[in-house]
């Protein structure tokens, strides 16, 4: 299991480099040094690679104006398997699951990390040859290769929150640059560059849990982003007929003029599985912190509590064993973690607990005075968090029907909700819950155990050489769990949808327990929503296999409105049914394509260079995208 101290130096490198507020006045270099002396030396660049990773932990553990800063966190809550759900006064959850807004600048926060990130990667790709790289070209490449990486990594985030937006491929900003391009034509090109240079500069080694992009990272992300643009621009279809055009590529280092085409994605996915030396973990469970060894030996010690759901593993399966968890034979790349948060941390692109994995705590069940769901006699093994974004009743019954049509049970549903009533006896409700569902979310959740002190401590506080924060709150800051960005199911998922074999699917099924079944669309997505269920996957999957522009009919809209009518407990009682807050998800589906607005803040900044997204403005009613208080 990975370590989670930070050293001190590595601190220095993210925290030192902070910019301004206007996203496109970001100079990620420190004050006292130029671009003629700094950086200098090897060690400056990788300061500098620091730096441009860091974002990565704001975005995956910053806590801004009441929301979770990760994107993928916010996918998960406009797809149709969450609800917005935690109590009345949380307001950004509920309207990013109806597509509505609160405020003009609602979803500023991670427009100006991406872009932010985006400036370090250029300063990184720009300033490498101030070095004297002479005999040590194979670091030059590696690190050149990690800025190309995450510039086309931060880019495909943003485009896919934002749509069009401004290109800006250089620190020296210029006017053509601030204008906004389109994501189809200009932005997703520059993309899958950045990818294909990372793929050629990068060494063909894994980078085994370092929390660092290597060869076979850049490899999926390419399959990722090409599939997104053919599925949602290009409209592309069913992908195993080869019907997805090739794209023209950007002439730059690492990257030769040319195109990228169907056949070149399928043989760098092949390559992963020929050359990645990954694996599937044998237990579904072991990607997860409830399976840890000193929960599992609870549940075989004949004391106190024991959770049954794990107590059939292999404690060599277990999560914080070689192999498994954090840094596991299945992970490709990552956000990590660390000790490392304070209540206060400088800079723009930081946040007091950007170093605890905060999802856990968002995600936690809720708690408080009235019915002290914190208890472990209510919860355990959970911890508690705010409750934001519970699992859908639809998640729960598509997963039950499927199960039932072909006579299977599949670990990774049990392995990913909490079903409340059968599981946790004891929990009651919040009397300012609403959008509950009768689920919790088991992925990511904290675990409390008997041996903790203190009911709302984390287990990680019992793991050796544990370590405080300075935040000095277990319950917010000891989150440690990676956040897996790309996992090795992924790619065989991915390979099976491209192809039509399915053999590459069949690998997952098997180690779910499910029937291992031939080709088809239908077999395929659904292996996607169950084997990626609450890691942010699903909603882009749903965009890209329903096309642009595809209106009320399309495959997202009519899952989105599916969750319609199912029966949810608010102010904790049961009997509400679930309702779209101003008028259908069908309508503000379509409307949006399901692109977030862009901030009235830097619309404005910008001097009519940024235009709204469609279903966000004028020519769409403000009642039907306005936030309205429903229970």
């Amino acid at each position: 299991m990975k370590k989670y101290i930070l050293s001190a130096a590595a601190v220095l490198s993210v925290t030192a480099f902070t910019s301004c507020n206007d996203m496109l006045d970001t100079d990620p270099r420190v004050t006292e040094l130029t671009a003629a002396t700094f950086p200098g030396k090897p060690a400056d660049v990788e300061a500098l690679n620091a730096a441009t990773y860091s974002i990565m932990n704001t975005l995956g553990g910053g806590d801004q104006s009441g929301i979770l800063n990760n994107p993928f966190y916010w996918w998960s809550l406009m797809s149709d398997d969450c609800y917005g759900s935690g109590g009345l006064q949380d307001n950004v959850a509920k309207s990013l699951h109806h597509f509505t807004t609160a405020s003009a600048n609602q979803y500023e926060q991670d427009f100006i990390l991406l872009y932010g990130g985006i400036s370090r990667a250029n300063n990184q790709i720009e300033t490498i040859d101030n070095v004297d790289w002479t005999g040590n070209t194979v670091q030059r490449n590696q690190l050149l290769g990690e800025g190309y990486f995450m510039r086309g990594l931060y880019y495909m985030w943003l485009t896919q929150l934002y749509g069009d937006v401004p290109l800006i491929t250089a620190t020296t900003i210029t006017d053509e640059m601030k204008q906004q391009v389109s994501a189809e034509t200009d932005v997703f090109p520059q993309i899958l560059s950045d990818f294909v240079s990372a793929k050629n500069l990068m060494k063909a080694e894994r980078a085994n849990g370092s929390g660092h992009a290597d060869k076979y990272a850049a490899e999926a992300y390419i399959a990722r982003a090409y599939m997104f643009w053919a599925g949602f621009y290009k409209k592309a279809g069913e992908l195993a007929n080869g019907s997805a055009p090739a794209i023209e590529l950007v002439e730059q280092e690492g990257c030769p003029a040319g195109s990228l085409s169907q056949a070149d994605v399928i043989a760098g996915l092949k390559d992963i599985v020929a050359n990645g030396g990954y694996k599937l973990c044998e237990d579904f469970r072991s990607l997860w912190q409830y399976s840890n060894s000193l929960l599992w030996d609870e549940a075989h010690d004949g004391k106190g509590h024991a959770y049954e759901f794990i107590a059939d593993m292999k404690r060599e399966n277990c999560f914080d064993q070689p192999g498994m968890g954090n840094g596991n034979t299945e992970e490709i790349f990552q956000i990590q973690f660390m000790n490392a948060s304070k209540w206060a941390i400088g800079g723009t692109y930081n946040n007091p607990r950007m170093y605890s994995n905060y999802l856990s705590c968002f995600w936690g069940l809720r708690n408080g005075a009235t019915n002290d769901n914190g208890k472990r006699d209510k919860t355990y093994p959970f911890n508690q968090g705010w409750g934001q974004g519970t699992p859908s009743v639809n998640l729960w019954q598509d997963w039950t029907a499927a199960e039932t049509a072909g006579n299977y049970s599949d670990i990774r549903k049990l392995g990913t909700l909490i079903d409340l009533e059968h599981e946790l006896a004891s929990y009651t409700y919040e009397k300012d819950d609403c959008e509950e569902s009768g689920y919790g979310v088991k992925k990511y959740a904290d675990v409390n155990l008997d041996a903790c002190a203190a009911d709302n401590d984390s287990w990680w506080s019992m793991c050796p050489g544990y370590s405080s924060s300075s935040l000095d709150n277990k319950q917010q800051g000891d989150h440690f769990e990676d956040f897996y960005l790309m996992r090795y199911a992924d790619v065989l998922l991915m390979l099976t949808e491209l192809t039509g074999d399915a053999q590459y699917m069949n690998q997952v099924q098997k180690r779910a327990g499910v029937p291992q079944t031939p080709y088809s669309l239908k077999a395929v997505q659904d292996e996607r929503r169950w084997e990626f269920a609450l890691e942010g996957l699903r909603f882009n999957d749903l965009r890209r296999w329903s096309g642009i522009d595809s209106g009320e009919t399309s495959i997202a809209a009519k899952a989105l409105q599916a969750q319609n009518g199912k029966s949810i407990t608010v102010k904790g009682k049961k009997g509400s049914n679930m309702a779209h807050m101003t008028c259908s998800w069908t309508k503000r589906y379509a409307a949006t394509n399901g692109f977030l607005p862009k901030p009235q803040a830097q619309i404005t900044l910008m001097n009519g260079k940024l235009k709204q997204n469609p279903g966000w403005g004028e020519e769409t009613p403000a009642a039907e995208y306005t936030y309205k208080v429903l229970y």
